[in-house]
């Protein structure tokens, strides 16, 4: 598997850096992390006629990757403006290079809650129209006080965390390979498809039978419509028994006599 790593800021020194780093060299048998910087690009500007080469560099090396992970400190409970610049670049014009992919967001912070603002509005800004990736709605990894998380070497000191970047990475790979379908040529999900095929009769299941098991799901599992699960604007309220307010007004001599007769 083949991410792409973007340190979500240009400053010079950055712990994000840091994390992206250890995260490629910790997970170097596991997957292949390229870690891109955002130093140097220009802040975004819907008047440019074309896109500057170096978010072209990104946008293209994003497009051939099976998934993203974003590294984010946190300015004023938010993302960093150069963070903010290079999404609107990855999602302006032709270049929407983000749309369907997976996307995993860390952070580490000097502070306490390891930038948990600064992740929910990334959150918010990945998921909006026209950027529309797909973000791995488990596993935060918030990393606080990141001064003393790591040592002399950038590794990260405490076994703990480390076993639960450990798992959040885990279930990103896990992720992208659900969603790699959605990528896949016609020709490689032809070649899929006979692979299911051929499983399917291998278990002695009859691949054509979806009527009939649609069926036997329908006997097993009753139906929910979305009136069942919860209101809806043409729902009609259950009158059949009072509700609990109304019982509460109904009986309201019996609790509000004592109140009048103390005046």
């Amino acid at each position: 598997m083949k991410y792409i790593a973007i340190v979500g800021t240009n400053a010079s020194f950055s712990y994000n850096r840091k994390l992206l780093w250890y995260m490629k060299k910790h997970f170097s048998d596991q997957a292949n992390i390229e870690v891109m910087e955002l130093a140097g690009l220009p802040l975004f500007c819907e008047d440019e006629a074309t896109v500057p080469k170096d978010v072209k560099r990104i946008a293209d090396a994003i497009e051939t990757a099976d998934g993203i992970i974003f590294s984010t400190p946190e300015y004023d409970h938010a993302i960093t403006a150069a963070l903010k610049s290079i999404i609107e670049w990855l999602s302006w014009g032709p270049v929407k290079v983000l749309a369907q992919k997976p996307v995993m967001i860390v952070g580490t912070s000097l502070g306490s809650l390891g930038t948990v603002f600064a992740q929910e509005n990334l959150r918010q800004v990945l998921s909006s129209p026209g950027v529309e990736a797909f973000v791995l709605p488990t596993h935060q990894f918030l990393l606080g006080h990141a001064k003393a998380a790591f040592n002399e070497q950038d590794d990260l000191r405490e076994a703990q965390t480390i076993e639960w970047l450990e798992q959040c990475f885990k279930a990103f790979v896990s992720y992208c390979r659900i969603l790699k379908p959605l990528h896949q040529s016609e020709e490689t999900k032809e070649s899929d498809d006979h692979l299911l095929h051929e499983l399917e009769l291998s278990n002695g299941l009859d691949p054509n039978m979806d009527g009939q098991w649609q069926e036997e799901v329908q006997f097993e599992f009753s139906a929910v419509s979305d009136a069942d699960t919860g209101a809806s604007e043409y729902e009609i309220p259950d009158q059949s028994e009072p509700s609990v307010y109304q019982q509460l007004l109904d009986d309201s001599d019996d609790w509000l006599a004592p109140l009048k007769d103390s005046k």
